[in-house]
This record gives structure tokens, C-alpha cells and sequence, in this order.
């Protein structure tokens, strides 16, 4: 699953460099340099995450960032705000508006990138590019992998991401819609009872590794998976 990063940063060089190191790391980079152009970018694709600089031509960053948080289609989004201000009292600005963290420039690639990963692991574990492991079931995004003890099982793109998704989130109940959200993309328009179709599938490949169980109906609210094969 390719993590997309929208930069928003009007300085042509700083947005490069950024970018280069986004990329050469496995990102897949969006740019603007204007929050009103960013805020257009969304309305097509929400991003995984937004590097957002303060010091914006027009609307600033720090606007920008309340209007990310008052719409409920981007209030998760995880923002990580880009900033000459070093001053305690801008730091505790930028995160009350909902910024996830802070960084100061100058700041070096490794520095961002390492804040980047810790973001993500934080508020979207799936997209964090790490091994999960729960029961023996291992997914491995870094060789786009299932396996069961070490046995590799073959599964379809959306099986995987479904499994990858739901893993990355143990214990927690998703509904349709949500998982459509999360697994197909908020801009993909089709009907809530595919997602049944392909946990049925999913689960038909679980149970040739007697890992089925994992995999619950949660009735009246939806799915999830379970850190224990006990049934609720």
C-alpha cells in the first residue's frame, strides 16, 4: 500500500528537496504551494498525510490546518506542520490547531522522514510499512507477503490490503462503509455489500490455515479482527 504525502510549501527548493527524499524513501508525493490549491487536490484524493508549511501566500497554514480539522472527511488526516518559528509559544499553536508534530527549519531529510514514520505509526499503523505478526498470521508490506508460520499463502490485491488494514487495527469494529473508505479509497463509489464478497473470500483463504476465526462478524456494526480466535 503506497503511502501519498501532500507537501504544501512555497519555496521551490525546500519543496524539491523534500520531495526527493519523499521518493527515494517510497512515497508517492503531491505538491502545492498554496493551501487553496491543496485544499482542491483533496477534494479529488485524500492523502495518507500532509506536510504543511506555517508561512503560506494567502490562506497560511496554520488557517488551513483549522479547516482540515472542522471537516469531518479530513480530521484524521495526520498533518505535520513545517516552520522557521522556533518559539515555544508557535510550537503549542501549531499542535493545538491539530497539528501531529513540529518541525523547525532547518531540519535535515532523515529527520523528517523518521518523524514521518513515527506519525504514521501512530495514526495509521497500516501505512507504516512495518511486519505484523498475530497468531502465527504474519503480513510483511516491505515484500507485500502473507504467510502462516512461515508458509507464505497466496491472497488477491484486495484481499491483502483488507487483511493488511484490518491487522494493522486488531480488536477494533469497522463498518462497511469505513472499510470501503479506508481499504478502496473515500473517492471510489460501489456498493457496501462488496466488502462482504471479499471477507468472504478472505476467509475462505484463512480457513485452508485454520485462521478464519480471526476474521469476525461483528453483528449490527460490522467487522474485525480479533487478537484471540475466540468467537463473540
Amino acid at each position: 500500500m503506497t503511502t501519498n504525502i501532500l507537501i504544501v510549501e512555497d519555496e521551490p527548493a525546500i519543496q524539491e528537496m523534500i520531495t526527493y527524499s519523499l521518493q527515494n524513501a517510497g512515497y508517492n508525493v503531491l505538491q502545492a504551494d498554496k493551501a487553496e490549491q491543496a485544499l482542491s487536490m483533496i477534494k479529488n484524493k485524500l492523502p495518507d498525510l500532509i506536510l504543511l508549511d506555517w508561512m503560506l501566500p494567502g490562506m497560511n497554514g496554520i488557517e488551513f490546518a483549522k479547516i482540515l480539522r472542522s471537516d469531518l472527511r479530513t480530521k484524521l488526516i495526520p498533518i505535520i506542520m513545517l516552520t522557521a518559528r522556533a518559539e515555544e509559544a508557535d510550537k503549542v499553536k501549531g499542535l493545538e490547531v491539530g497539528a501531529d508534530d513540529y518541525v523547525t527549519k532547518p531540519f535535515s531529510p532523515r529527520e523528517l522522514i523518521a518523524r514521518i514514520k513515527a506519525v504514521l505509526r501512530r495514526r495509521s499503523p497500516e501505512l507504516s510499512g512495518e511486519k505484523i505478526e498475530i497468531n502465527g498470521l504474519c503480513v510483511d508490506p516491505a515484500i507485500h507477503a502473507v504467510s502462516v508460520n512461515g508458509q507464505e499463502i497466496a491472497l488477491g490485491p484486495t484481499e491483502y490490503r483488507l487483511l493488511h488494514f484490518m491487522m494493522s487495527h486488531a480488536d477494533r469494529v469497522y463498518s462497511r462503509s469505513q472499510l470501503l473508505d479506508k481499504v478502496w479509497g473515500d473517492h471510489v463509489f460501489i456498493e457496501e455489500r462488496t466488502v462482504d464478497v471479499h471477507i468472504r473470500r478472505l476467509r475462505k483463504v484463512l480457513k485452508t490455515v485454520e485462521k478464519d476465526q480471526l476474521l469476525q462478524t461483528v453483528r449490527g456494526a460490522g467487522y474485525r479482527f480479533s487478537l484471540s480466535k475466540s468467537n463473540s
